[in-house]
């Protein structure tokens, strides 16, 4: 058996980013910005109102001062005209701040008769403009890599950028294996099972940025499971879920391996998720997870969701442990590195009494993972300990 840290090594080692390619602006909020881009026009484009009111010279601004209005301002419809001495223009929030006007009086502070204003009340020092550019100007870069989320997309839009150039989406083959499996909404046999694992991984690596296919089952036959790897063709990761391990109906290893698997390593000295297996076949990563559902979900957050952000291009980093202190005591842990789901709670955290790799109720209402390192001492309520959000 090899540990966590290195089994991450041998897996990081098999992925790489990907490509690029260019979506449409509307397609890509939860991309990733595989190159800079620059902004293509000054925003604003032009001295703006900052407020509903009245542009004129700055010089001229002092309370009971009267001005004559010769215009008005606003958004998509510019006073063309120049405001001069003793002028002003009626202007709105967004609208350019005519030619000549360097201040703008907000209208509570104003009085109006016809077209005479009078600055009624002592205006604030605040010009109230926004300068041109005074967001970005053209060339202004939104460097990469970067994980799109709305507000960025709000400021391609704004630099008038069309076409975004993305990372392509890791392309992930799922493979589910084992007689005992059903499809979900299907009638399980009396020995038989629901497929969960397929479904919760495609769910958490979609949700960063993959794209997963759901093959059929792959029943515990070699003919079964090289129709499977048939059907991944094409696919930049392939992961297998159950039969890695070593008994007489796992295949998963001997089948790979007929088909030209460049295995890196087996085993892996953690719980839950021992029964673990990487390397390089067909040009593409291969995962081999064990079939308990929680196994297969831990091993997910630990080692796969690592391997799609660096495919991704957000770098080869795995997510770095926090720390948090314990609201109920520990007993020793074992020789392998153990992933306990816990409650995490206002800071402090409680694993759950219950560990067994079957249970998907406590991986549900679970939000993190407590990390044992191998044979950590008790620990005592208050400790410091390690975690991983969920």
């Amino acid at each position: 058996m090899i540990t966590v840290d290195d089994a991450l090594g041998h897996l990081m080692a098999l992925v790489s980013p990907l490509d690029s390619e260019q979506v449409p602006l509307i397609e890509a909020a939860g991309r990733v910005l595989a190159t800079d881009v620059t902004a293509r026009r000054d925003q604003p484009p032009f001295a703006a109102s900052a407020m509903d009111g009245y542009a004129m010279r700055a010089d001229e601004v002092e309370q009971h001062s009267i001005f004559k209005v010769i215009g008005e301002s606003a958004a998509g419809h510019r006073f063309e005209g120049q405001v001069k001495p003793g002028q002003a223009v009626r202007i709105f929030t967004g609208a350019p701040v005519p030619a000549g006007a360097d201040f703008v009086v907000i209208q509570e502070d104003i009085s109006r008769s016809g077209d005479l204003i009078t600055i009624a009340s002592a205006p604030s020092s605040n010009a109230n403009i926004r300068a041109l550019g005074g967001d970005f100007k053209i060339g202004d870069r939104v460097t990469a890599p970067r994980l799109l989320n709305p507000s960025d997309i709000a400021l391609l839009a704004s630099m008038n950028i069309a076409n975004v150039p993305v990372t392509r989406r890791p392309q992930v083959a799922l493979i589910s294996t084992g007689d005992e499996l059903v499809m979900p909404g299907e009638n399980p046999g009396p020995d038989q099972i629901i497929a969960s694992n397929t479904f919760g991984l495609k769910a958490m690596l979609d949700q960063l940025g993959a794209h997963c296919r759901i093959l059929p089952i792959a029943r515990d036959t070699e003919a079964s499971l090289t129709m499977g790897f048939d059907l991944a063709a094409g696919a930049d990761l392939i992961i297998t879920i159950g039969g890695a391990s070593v008994g007489d109906h796992d295949l998963v290893g001997k089948v790979a391996g007929d088909l030209g698997l460049e295995r890196s390593f087996y085993k892996v000295a953690m719980r839950p998720g021992k029964p673990l297996m990487g390397g390089r076949m067909t040009g593409a990563a291969m995962v081999g997870l064990p079939g308990n559902p929680v196994s297969a979900m831990v091993c997910g957050h630990i080692f796969i969701a690592p391997m799609i952000r660096c495919m991704l291009g957000l770098g080869a980093v795995p997510c770095s442990p926090r720390t948090a202190s314990l609201s109920a005591p520990l007993p020793a842990n074992g020789p392998r590195q153990h992933y306990m789901r816990a409650k995490l709670d206002q800071g402090k955290i409680r694993a759950f009494d219950r560990q067994d790799s079957a249970l998907l109720t406590v991986l549900a209402e679970a939000n993190a993972l407590l990390i044992r390192p191998p044979n950590d001492p008790a620990r005592t309520i208050g400790e410091q300990v390690a975690y991983l959000p969920l």
